[in-house]
C-alpha cells in the first residue's frame, strides 16, 4: 500500500502516503536531483566550451565522464532553500495557497543557472518534495496537476538563462506556468468552493492569482534590486565554473 485515505478538518479524503510511499518519493526525489545535476553538468560544460573553445573541439571534458558535486549541490540546496521559505508564510489563504518568503524565485534559480533541463527537473523534485512532507490529494490527476505541473512550471525559468535580464523574463514566465496549472486545478477539483455568485473559472482566476501574484510582485521587486541582480550574478558565474 503506498497511500492511506484520511478524513481531512472539512470532512473530505485525501490520499496520504505510507512509509513505503513516502521511500518511493524519496527515490524519486533523489532520481530528479540527480537527473538536473546531469542537465547542470551539460549545460556549464556548453557554456564553458563557448568561452573557451579547445584547439580539438573536445572542450575541457574533465567533467564529463562524472556528475559534479557542486552544481548537484546547488540543485539540492534550491530545493532545501525553497521548502524552507515556502513555510515562512506571509499570508495564508483558508482554501489552500498562500503567500510565502520568495520560495518560487529560488526555484526558479537552477533553470536561470543551467538551462532548461536542470531548471525543470529541480523543479520537479521540489514538488515531489512538498507531496512528501506536506500532502493534499484528492484525485491522482489533482496529485499531477498541482504537485508535478504547477511546481515544475517554476523551471520555465530555463528557458531564458542566457538571455538578457534572463532571471526576471524566466521568473514571470515560471510563475505565469504554475498559475495556468493551479487555476486549471481550480476549475477541476475544486468547484465547490467556488464564491457565492461567481463562475468556477473566475473564482479560479481570482482566487489563485491573488496569493501567486502578491508573492511574484513581491520577489520581481526584489530582483531589480541591483544588490541582488550582482549577487545573483557572481553566484550563477561561481555554479558554472
Amino acid at each position: 500500500m503506498l497511500y492511506n485515505v484520511v478524513v481531512d478538518e472539512w470532512g473530505g479524503t485525501t490520499f496520504v502516503p505510507t512509509a513505503l510511499g513516502s521511500v518511493l518519493l524519496a527515490a524519486v526525489l533523489v532520481l530528479l536531483l540527480a537527473a538536473a545535476a546531469a542537465f547542470a553538468k551539460g549545460y556549464a560544460k556548453r557554456q564553458k566550451e563557448r568561452q573557451e573553445p579547445s584547439a580539438n573541439g573536445m572542450g575541457s571534458g574533465i567533467q564529463s565522464g562524472r556528475l559534479t558535486v557542486k552544481q548537484l549541490a546547488f540543485c539540492a540546496m534550491a530545493v532545501a532553500l525553497g521548502t524552507v521559505l515556502s513555510y515562512i508564510k506571509v499570508f495564508h489563504f483558508p482554501y489552500g495557497g498562500s503567500v510565502t518568503l520568495l520560495s518560487m524565485l529560488v526555484i526558479c534559480l537552477p533553470g536561470y543557472f543551467f538551462g532548461l533541463g536542470a531548471g525543470m527537473m529541480t523543479a520537479l523534485a521540489y514538488g515531489v518534495l512538498q507531496l512528501l512532507i506536506d500532502p493534499y490529494v484528492l484525485f491522482p490527476l489533482q496529485l499531477v496537476m498541482d504537485y508535478l505541473l504547477a511546481f515544475g512550471a517554476l523551471g520555465l525559468s530555463g528557458l531564458f538563462s542566457n538571455a538578457k535580464n534572463g532571471l526576471l523574463k524566466g521568473y514571470i514566465v515560471g510563475v505565469l506556468g504554475r498559475y495556468v496549472f493551479v487555476v486549471l486545478s481550480g476549475c477541476i477539483f475544486f468547484a465547490d468552493y467556488a464564491w457565492e455568485g461567481w463562475g468556477v473559472l473566475p473564482y479560479s482566476l481570482a482566487y489563485n492569482g491573488s496569493y501567486i501574484f502578491a508573492e511574484a510582485a513581491v520577489s520581481i521587486a526584489v530582483i531589480l534590486l541591483p544588490p541582488v541582480r550582482t549577487a545573483v550574478g557572481r553566484i550563477r558565474k561561481l555554479a558554472l565554473e
